[in-house]
């Protein structure tokens, strides 16, 4: 991790800051307009991070005393495996420290708390245009080769 940044838990005072941030991820992925979260999905996704039922948790990078990353992860069972998986949902670093080794810490700080919790592996996904951040997941993790299907309702 660089030695100017700190990954660490938010406190609930830094919504705005986080915010900031989450709406840089949804516009990186193009979530505007009639796409978009919704204000009632993020004000939620924000309550869960604080819930201590909910598993969905939150890890913020500061530099500077400044938050400029953030990582969303949620421990699930599998159908495969005894111990938990731990699937990262979101992670994104601000424009001005990409390249820095922000991302990076984000993602060992979650490999981190997934052992700590007895995760047998982190997992995510990304789109496939996103070729900065897979050279980025080609050398902190390895390609499954599977391909993700949806369908929305």
């Amino acid at each position: 991790m660089p030695e100017d940044t700190t990954v660490r838990v938010p406190s609930q005072s830094e919504f705005d800051p986080w915010l900031r941030l989450w709406e840089g991820y949804n516009s990186f992925y193009k979530r505007a307009g009639p796409t978009a979260v919704p204000d009632e999905v993020t004000r939620m996704t924000w309550d869960r991070f604080f819930d201590p039922s909910e598993p969905v948790h939150a890890l913020v990078a500061v530099r500077d005393g400044k938050l400029v990353g953030l990582v969303h992860y949620i421990f699930h069972r599998n159908t495969t495996m005894l111990g938990p998986n731990c699937y990262l949902q979101d992670l994104f670093t601000d424009e001005t420290t990409r390249g820095k080794g922000i991302g990076r810490a984000l993602i060992n700080a979650v490999y981190d708390r997934a052992k700590a919790a007895g995760a047998i592996r982190v997992y995510w996904h990304t789109h496939e245009t996103n070729e900065t951040a897979m050279k980025l997941y080609d050398k902190v993790a390895e390609h499954s080769g599977f391909v993700m299907y949806r369908k929305n309702f």
